[in-house]
């Protein structure tokens, strides 16, 4: 192996960083500018050094170096030499190995250990491994699904947790990248009619300090090391992660379902001044994180700013750390063929420092105009995760219109409501109709808002409706940790009973959060589990249970199975529906067609809704009337909702002597189905604490979602799609 300078060192573009393959060698290129020495350091499998070699160049803050007759496969850690002064914010310590920032998969997965990590920097540290120039991964000729954005349909899920307790697939890859590739996976995601699968990180990570001490880990995986590494832990051979990880990708978009990533490009895994150096704190510190200022006005490298609650925050201001982002993001979304991602904590990532504002929000930064800017990036599916815990880190409808954002609005209206909580029916009103109060008309699309009931970062479905409060206590922090602000009701009974009427009260809620979900304007979001009903045992900050509590049992209980069938229905009602799916009302001019719609509201005896009414605080029924302006023909929908403890019966309008409404969903009936399909009464009945949703006529046009062509079992009847429309056959 000799080593020379890289021709790459004298290219005026912009240099690709990290390790990278050709034909006769390896080039290297690692950007530390404050460094003295860069070394790589070779590698056998067995952790045993085999070589090293100093990079002979730094040029524009970049190291370079070309090894002649090196290849793909080669493990490597790198060893930046310099001032060791970490007070000033220098940590170029010799002897201790970092792995690049840049590398696309890695020979292990980070487990912290602290003796290993003072004494064994080499046994400790994961080594890089060079990445194959050549590509040889068969995609199959499968390219990524085309989702219109009210298409969009998330279930989120954790890799392992996922799959870890599926009889169906084979253990060795269960919990694993492989696991999803799975026909029982996919076929499930597939029946529940979603379109996007949301992985929780799943870049390499490390657990933090304090919870190896503890025993347990980060099981979540937002404690980031390598933006770009698929984590080994989720492989059946790390030195396979990125072929394993691609067909998991193939996989999923061969049956049409995106895939998104959470990314954590808020912090990383070095913590704070006290915290370990792995990666990018032994590089280029100054640059790569945010400093707060001493009272002379000076950056204090002993105070990193930490509007991430994890030690650090990473600094996109700085033209390297934002480089470094973009890149991985280009990589994900072209070599690995990803849809697109969520940021969490995204407001961290849009944090710039101004004249006299340091490191706050700023709706035009740098990043954002790079997402904006970058085709491969513009054309991905963008979720922020619109806050952190910094000054005015709260900034909810502040993202561009291009972006989606999780709307918290939403999840507690809905919660609240269906708890029962009085005064809220014009906030559910706008929650209904796009949350436009946040979203503005003229700027975003309806769909912006991500709507939710449950996340992974709190109850799941089934434990918002078993507790009053969070149980957090196997966490190991006396139940201090998560969120005490849950709007939940655990309908009688604290955890699990037997009670057949607490039970039954339970299972309604479910249905109406589910029903309330779909019927709302804007993308859907479920949890993963949530429709096996997935029990954390109260706990609502599971982050660091990497076991049962955690992982979903695939237990197809007849209830279990009922409540499957109910969330595909309600999915096929929504993709096949343009009203559902993306209404385009008279005053909403983001989006400009001919054909308008409008939505009307009234009190349950057909009058329309008065200032009166909207300010009762013990109000709790409402209706609403959507359909195309001045027409009887096109879709119309009549949803109704009561939240008394109440029988009562609603007089919809009607639009003329022969046209009827028909329900199409009831929820308190257990398999939402309602017991007189053909209801053409001038007045309806709705259940005590339940919602119905009605259509006007027998016939659905289908102007779009595409896609929908199996037919929707609804009661006796079949609900299906045929010629760009979805009608009722008389006889089925």
């Amino acid at each position: 192996m000799r080593i020379r300078h890289s021709t790459r060192a004298e290219d005026h573009r912009r240099p690709l960083l990290g390790a990278v393959s050709e034909k006769d060698g390896v080039n290297f290129a690692v950007w530390s500018p404050r460094s003295e020495h860069l070394i790589v350091h070779l590698f056998d499998r067995t952790d045993h050094e085999i070589a090293s070699f100093k990079l002979p160049e730094r040029r524009d803050g970049i190291w370079y170096g070309f090894a002649e007759g090196l290849k793909p496969g080669t493990l490597y850690a790198l060893e930046a030499i310099g001032r060791d002064d970490p007070e000033h914010g220098y940590y170029f310590k010799e002897g201790r190995l970092l792995a690049d920032p840049y590398a696309k998969a890695l020979s292990k997965p980070f487990v912290w250990d602290e003796v290993l990590y003072q004494r064994n920097s080499a046994g400790f540290i994961p080594k890089s491994i060079v990445p194959d120039y050549e590509g040889t991964f068969d995609w199959q000729g499968i390219s990524k699904p085309v989702i219109p954005r009210n298409g969009v349909i998330l279930y989120e899920a954790n890799v392992k947790g996922l799959t870890m307790l599926n009889r169906e697939i084979p253990p060795s890859i269960r919990g694993t990248y492989l696991g999803i590739a799975h026909p029982a996976v996919i076929a499930h995601l597939k029946k529940l009619g979603i379109t996007a699968l949301q992985l929780n990180p799943v870049a390499a990570c490390m657990s933090e300090p304090a919870l190896a001490a503890k025993g347990l880990c980060n099981y979540w995986g937002y404690n980031p090391v390598c933006f770009m590494a698929p984590d080994p832990r989720f492989a059946q051979d790390p030195f396979k992660v990125v072929s394993e990880f691609k067909t998991m990708v193939r996989e999923l978009h061969r049956s049409g379902i995106a895939v998104i990533l959470d990314v954590v490009y808020n912090h990383t895994a070095e913590g704070g001044f006290d915290g370990p150096v792995l990666s990018l704190k032994g590089l280029d510190n100054h640059d790569y994180y945010a400093f707060e200022k001493d009272e002379e006005g000076e950056r204090d490298y002993t105070r990193y700013y930490n509007v991430s609650g994890c030690g650090n925050s990473y600094n996109c201001d700085q033209m390297c750390s934002l480089n470094l982002v973009v890149d991985a993001m280009q990589y994900w979304l072209g070599v690995m063929q990803v849809d697109g991602f969520r940021f969490d904590l995204g407001v961290t990532l849009c944090r710039e420092t101004h004249g006299e504002l340091d490191y706050e929000f700023c709706e035009n930064s740098g990043f954002l105009k790079a997402c904006f800017c970058e085709d491969l990036i513009n054309g991905a599916i963008l979720i922020a995760e619109p806050w952190d815990i910094g000054h005015e880190g709260y900034q909810v409808g502040h993202f561009p219109l291009s972006w989606s954002e999780q709307n918290d609005h939403f999840r507690d209206t809905v919660r609240r409501f269906w708890r029962g909580d009085k005064g809220l029916l014009s906030d559910l009103a706008t929650r209904l109709m796009g949350s436009r109060d946040l979203f503005a008309k003229d700027l975003r699309p309806v769909n912006a808002a991500v709507n939710y009931i449950t996340y992974h970062d709190g109850f799941t479905m089934e434990d918002l409706v078993s507790y009053d409060h969070k149980h957090n206590e196997a966490n190991g922090w006396e139940n201090n940790d998560g969120s005490e602000e849950n709007f939940s009701c655990n309908h009688g009974v604290e955890g699990p009973t037997a009670d057949p009427q607490v039970l039954a009260r339970r299972w309604q809620t479910k249905r109406n959060f589910m029903a309330t979900l779909f019927f709302a304007q804007g993308t859907p979001h479920l949890l993963y589990g949530d429709e096996f009903s997935r029990t954390q045992q109260g706990n609502n900050n599971a982050y660091c249970q990497d076991n049962e509590i955690s992982y979903l049992k695939w237990d197809y209980t007849e209830q279990n199975r009922q409540f499957i069938e109910y969330i595909a229905y309600l999915t096929q009602l929504r993709r096949g529906s343009r009203m559902l799916s993306e209404i385009r009302l008279e005053d909403d001019t983001f989006h400009l067609m001919e054909d308008t719609y409008e939505a009307l509201w009234y009190q349950p005896n057909g009058m329309l809704m008065d200032a009166e009414s909207w300010q009762d605080p013990q109000a709790d029924t409402l209706m609403v009337v959507a359909g195309l302006k001045n027409s009887t023909t096109g879709e119309h929908w009549c949803l109704l909702l009561n939240q008394s403890e109440e029988e009562v019966f609603f007089t919809p309008p009607k639009f003329d002597a022969t046209t009827k409404w028909t329900e199409m969903l009831d929820t308190s009936q257990p398999t939402g189905i309602p017991l007189n399909v053909d209801a053409a009464g001038i007045s309806i009945s709705c259940a005590p604490m339940s919602l119905k949703l009605l259509m006007l006529g027998s016939e659905l046009q289908d102007f779009s979602m595409g896609g929908v062509t199996e037919p929707i079992r609804h009661g006796n009847r079949k609900v299906k799609f045929n010629h760009g429309r979805l009608s009722q056959p008389r006889s089925a």
